[in-house]
């Protein structure tokens, strides 16, 4: 394991950072960063950014929003919380969080915090959830990324976020604040957040573990990477053409929303938002969707591929189709 201090409270950097070692510098063995920011709304790459938070509540209180590379849904963290990265050099079409997440639910224990893995991607402690997880992959690589809530600020957190209803339609919880707790309600003695940091890095790190100090070259090329897609309004809000029919729906895999331009009975653009994690061939779903036509057995001809992560391509189709 090779620890990289991100030495910055700059979400955009540190993301850019995450990005420039899991597609550009490779190292010899798996990259785990620890970070914090200032107060931040972390966007899943594939949401529509004006229906998941309260854009107008951020601008106004100087809260950052940002665009992961990863999917899932929005979160929002500030100095009283963390975010990990695991970076492992392999190629590999599997979404997993079981063996990324382990070594965080160890260090919990040892605190004396019962803390389990649920639902897709949450670590909750008393039904409450501490940390999310998301997932991305690249040419040659798997990024695990999470947070974790230590002392974060839970009335920003209500304030700048907008849950859709939909996300929550088959459980009784009703805010926010019923199912998010911080770390250190938890715990049976007072420890400070930079403690916490120090600790937690050496529960990670093994004995043969050692860590990489940023060059001047990495340091210029991670600037330009900022630039390119985390501090960048247009990637930010990516410009969208109007749409005619809007399908979303609430599936195993997460929020899936479909919106699609159609010509002559034929898929002519598509749109896909959502909370779900993409699979490898994700990107490939617009291009086999668009010259479809509305019908079942020419869209069953042209899904071919394994394209988000627990749902079909049945569900797909079958929600294009309602």
């Amino acid at each position: 394991m090779i620890y990289v201090e991100t030495n910055s409270v700059s979400v955009y950097r540190n993301f850019a950072i995450e990005y420039y070692f899991a597609t550009e510098k490779k190292l010899d063995d798996t990259v785990f960063l620890l970070w914090r920011t200032s107060p931040t709304l972390l966007v899943g790459k594939f949401q529509n950014i004006l229906e998941e938070i309260d854009h107008n509540y951020a601008i106004k209180n100087n809260i950052n929003i940002v665009r992961r590379m990863s999917g899932g849904g929005t979160i929002y963290t500030d100095l009283g919380g963390y975010q990990f990265s695991f970076i492992e050099y392999k190629k590999d079409n599997n979404i997993d969080f079981s063996s990324y997440v382990e070594p965080i639910i160890s260090f919990l224990k040892e605190l004396n915090i019962d803390v389990k893995f649920t639902g897709r991607n949450d670590l909750q402690v008393e039904n409450k959830k501490i940390s999310g997880n998301a997932q991305y992959k690249t040419k040659n690589s798997t990024v695990h990324h999470g947070s974790i809530l230590f002392d974060t600020n839970i009335d920003e957190m209500i304030k700048s976020t907008t849950v859709d209803p939909l996300k929550y339609e088959s459980k009784s919880i009703k805010s926010v604040r019923d199912r998010v707790t911080n770390i250190k309600e938890h715990l049976s003695f007072n420890i400070s957040i930079e403690e916490f940091k120090k600790k937690l890095i050496k529960a990670v790190m093994s004995k043969d573990s050692r860590e990489y100090i940023l060059t001047k070259e990495d340091e210029k090329r991670i600037l330009e990477i900022e630039k390119e897609y985390f501090d960048n309004m247009d990637y930010l809000y990516k410009k969208n053409p109007d749409f005619l029919m809007k399908k979303k729906k609430k599936l195993k895999g997460g929020l899936l929303t479909i919106n699609l331009s159609i010509k002559k009975g034929i898929i002519d653009n598509v749109l896909v938002n959502g909370d779900f994690f993409a699979n490898a061939d994700f990107d490939f779903l617009v291009a086999d969707l668009i010259g479809s036509k509305l019908e079942k057995e020419d869209l069953k001809k042209r899904l071919t591929k394994k394209y988000i992560y627990n749902i079909s391509n049945e569900e797909i189709i079958q929600l294009i189709l309602e």
